[in-house]
Formats: C-alpha cells, structure tokens, sequence
C-alpha cells in the first residue's frame, strides 16, 4: 500500500459529530508503512475522540498490523480578560447584547430567538449564540434541529441561517438531539469562546447571545470576553422568578454590564373563546422590579397558545404569528436599538 491509497483510506474517517474527516481536519501528524505495518500519528488535543479514531482506523485496516499513536497538541493559551477590561473577541459585531434570566422556564430562549428576528426585521445583520450549553433550544425554534456543523474553506464554522439571522449552537454538534452534554464549565467555556472566535459571523449590527439561567460561569466569562453592550432580563411575574432575577441584576449592575431592561414573559394568560385575562403567575412584580432597582421595562408578553405552538414547531412567533402576536417582540426591538 501506498501512502497516497493510505491518505484516500483515511479520508472516510469522520471526526466524532462532525462532517469532515481526519484528512480534512489535518489530523495526521505522520504516516510510516513497512510491509504490512502501519504506523499512523495523530495531533490532536481530544483524548477521548482520540480513542474512537484509533478504534475506526484499526476496523478500516484490519488486514494490516496498525499501530495509531497520539501527539497531544499545545494546549492554546486562552488570556481572560476581566470584567472591567474586557476581551473582544466579537469584534465582528457592533453591538453585544445579553439575554439572560435568573432562572430556568421563564422563555428566555423564546424572548432571543424572536428578538433576533424583530432586529433583522429591522434592517439589522444579526448572530444569535446559543450559550445556553447544556439546554441548547435555538435550533428547534430556529428549525435547524436536523443540521450538523459546517466548514468553510478557510476553516472556520459556518453559522446556520434561517429566518434572516444566523446562529451557532452545541445543539447541531451533537449526533442526537436528546445527547447530553456531560461537560464541566471549563469544557463549555471553552466551547463558547471558540464559538465566538472560530464561527464565519461576517460583519454584524447585533449578536445576541441566549444566556444558561442563573449567575455563574458562563455569564462572567462573557462579560470578561466581550465588549457587552448591554443585558436584557427576562422574568416572569411570579414571585419565586423576581427573586432569582433580582440575583441577576445585581450582578451585572456590580460588574458593570448595563442593563437594556426587563421583559415580564408570561405576564397573563388570554382566554382564546371569552378573551378574559388571567394572571396566573401574579401580576405587576415585573414592572415593580424595574422600578426598584432603576432599570427600564421593556414590556410585557402574554402566555399564548400561539408563541408556545410556534416556538415548538420552528415557526417564530414574529415571523408567523398574527400581528398582536409580532407587536409584542417588535416593540421591545425598537426600544432597545433605541437605548443606543
């Protein structure tokens, strides 16, 4: 065998969850074949992806003897930034924007996904991240669950696109949508930051980032590794809510990321056949917490049939629902770009 037939071999061996062979991806270091031996280095950093390489390569030439060896790359020297000297490692983007919540189940997702589309509706270029790592809901409500990562010529990822946005998601690298992501948030830092240096964004007016729940890791290290021009909270009017999200204000009021404002998410339900209202989840403690802690409101959004329905099936709310429906997001996009 030839080194060249060797190569042509190898270039069926894709790297675990993505569309590119080890070819591809430059992985082999050195190639050595003596007679019926086979000696194959990898360079590479993932040992655990390696392991599943060496068991693929030693399957795809079991009528040789293959030894496959690894060469661990130089792990790259990631300089944080603080939160008073930030990184910028979106430089792409003009505007930074935070969409954050004290806690889970509120529709912070939701309020990103049609947020993002009102901007672009707008006029605006926009990225939406997915930083949400372990509950990555981006892709369903984008429709792009079936879609796995792509590669440019120059090596870089190609965000997925749809609606008039793009978006990046640990939600399109995994082989099934129900894969859990098992990662310490050293793990997950590191796969956001690549997320932003490594994606093809282009040129943007926003990029909106989808924020996990909660006051840790992931939401520090975005405020040391990019310029963020502002957070947007989302609540709702429940009590057990404002006091999670109170959490979250306070903290991006003491490491200095401005506040947007507040969006009250399932502030009433509307009674489809009497039109009633009901506040299921209390009433007015968004608009309260607004006022007590000094930020602006940004609105209120109803609990509606029509945004759970649309967000479920990919179908945005902004995008197909009736023009109530759209006014809600669109309104809170024209007062953030006019807080700018």
């Amino acid at each position: 065998m030839t080194k060249q037939q060797l190569t042509d071999l190898l270039n069926s061996v894709k790297y675990p969850n993505l569309d590119k062979s080890i070819v591809d991806l430059k992985l082999i270091d050195d190639v050595k074949i003596d007679g019926k031996r086979i000696f194959i280095t990898l360079h590479m950093q993932n040992e655990e992806a390696f392991s599943y390489l060496q068991s693929t390569i030693k399957d795809l030439l079991k009528d040789f003897t293959v030894e496959v060896s690894l060469k661990a790359l130089q792990k790259k020297d990631i300089k944080y930034g603080s939160t008073q000297k930030p990184n910028n490692r979106a430089s792409y983007a003009k505007k930074v924007i935070a969409v954050t919540s004290g806690k889970g189940g509120v529709g912070k997702s939701t309020v990103s996904t049609n947020l993002s589309i009102a901007l672009a509706q707008e006029g605006f270029k926009v990225g939406l991240l997915d930083a949400d790592v372990y509950g990555p809901d981006i892709p369903r409500m984008l429709n792009v669950v079936g879609e796995k990562l792509r590669w440019s010529s120059d090596d870089k990822i190609l965000p997925t696109e749809n609606y008039g946005i793009k978006s990046i998601s640990v939600g399109i690298t995994t082989p099934s949508h129900d894969t859990p992501l098992v990662w310490r948030s050293s793990v997950a830092i590191s796969a956001l930051i690549q997320f932003l240096e490594d994606v093809k964004w282009k040129e943007l007016d926003f990029l909106i980032i989808d924020m996990p729940p909660g006051t840790g890791d992931v939401q520090l290290t975005m405020a040391q590794e990019v310029n963020l021009a502002g957070a947007v909270i989302v609540t709702t009017p429940q009590q057990v809510s404002i006091d999670d999200v109170s959490r979250a204000i306070m903290m991006f009021k003491e490491i200095n990321v401005p506040i947007l404002g507040l969006i009250e998410n399932m502030s009433y339900f509307v009674a489809p056949d009497t039109k009633a209202i009901y506040e299921i989840f209390g009433k007015g403690l968004g608009e309260q917490t607004s006022i007590y802690y000094k930020i602006p409101f940004l609105g209120k959004i109803p609990l509606l049939m029509d945004i759970r329905e649309g967000s479920d099936s990919g179908k945005p709310p902004v995008v197909f629902g009736d023009e109530s429906v759209k006014g809600y997001y669109k309104e809170i996009a024209k007062k953030i770009v006019k807080s700018f």
